[in-house]
């Protein structure tokens, strides 16, 4: 007989541990997708949701204030999202806030960012259609990834053969660092150049002592003068 009523006590307990977790459970459930709270409904037109499903939060200001009700296909290229929010939160959604499918975290699930609206600005109404923004895909960020990588390896081709060409002598720059022939032509042709500058200059001293020219070189010297003397006036 006492055994028979132990059993019946342990039978009892777990019945109703089990009952408390399954009310426990409905209880998280329900709070997750807003059965508890007043709430209030909104709609967002999306091009593309980006694997959106209904259930995944609505976030604002970084705190979830809602989920995903519904989402219909409305034409070919728009996709209708309704959203269930919390009543609480409407008094901080303006007319002109912004909705944007983002991600939770890096590899997260998907969810519905709203952003604020500017201050002074009306509430959003029940039922009413939130504007929206499309958001940069991760399959164009890998793509441009992808064409900047091969740039960037087309580049370094190009300069890999460069440095060859020049490493062999090929071409001007090649020949100006790796061809010593060409090397002393160059500085040849400078010692050549400094050379007749200096005869040059000689030449012009030469000249302005020459009586014959004396009286041009002195003019052009009291030219330069007088021009010297009007810019210190100035």
């Amino acid at each position: 007989m006492k055994k028979t009523s132990g059993n019946k006590i342990r039978l009892g307990i777990f019945v109703s541990a089990g009952i408390v977790l399954f009310i426990v459970g409905i209880y998280f459930i329900g709070e997750r997708q807003q059965m508890f709270s007043k709430t209030f409904n909104i709609s967002g037109i999306f091009k593309d949701i980006s694997g959106l499903q209904i259930g995944n939060n609505v976030r604002f200001s970084g705190i979830n204030v809602g989920v995903i009700s519904d989402i219909q296909q409305v034409t070919d290229s728009t996709v209708k999202v309704d959203m269930l929010i919390d009543e609480d939160s409407r008094k901080f959604i303006k007319k002109n806030a912004k909705a944007i499918i983002g991600s939770d975290g890096l590899m997260g699930n998907k969810l519905v960012i709203i952003t604020p609206g500017e201050p002074g600005k009306p509430m959003l109404a029940d039922n009413d259609c939130i504007a929206t923004a499309q958001p940069v895909s991760m399959d164009e960020i890998l793509m441009k990834i992808k064409v900047t990588s091969t740039n960037a390896a087309e580049i370094t081709g190009d300069l890999s053969s460069i440095i060859k060409n020049i490493r062999d002598g090929k071409g001007t720059i090649g020949k100006l660092f790796m061809d010593s022939v060409f090397a002393d032509n160059i500085d040849k042709t400078l010692v050549n150049i400094k050379q007749g500058a200096g005869g040059f200059k000689q030449n012009m001293n030469a000249a302005s002592h020459n009586f014959l020219l004396r009286g041009f070189f002195k003019k052009k010297k009291k030219d330069k003068d007088k021009e010297k003397d009007e810019k210190n006036k100035n």
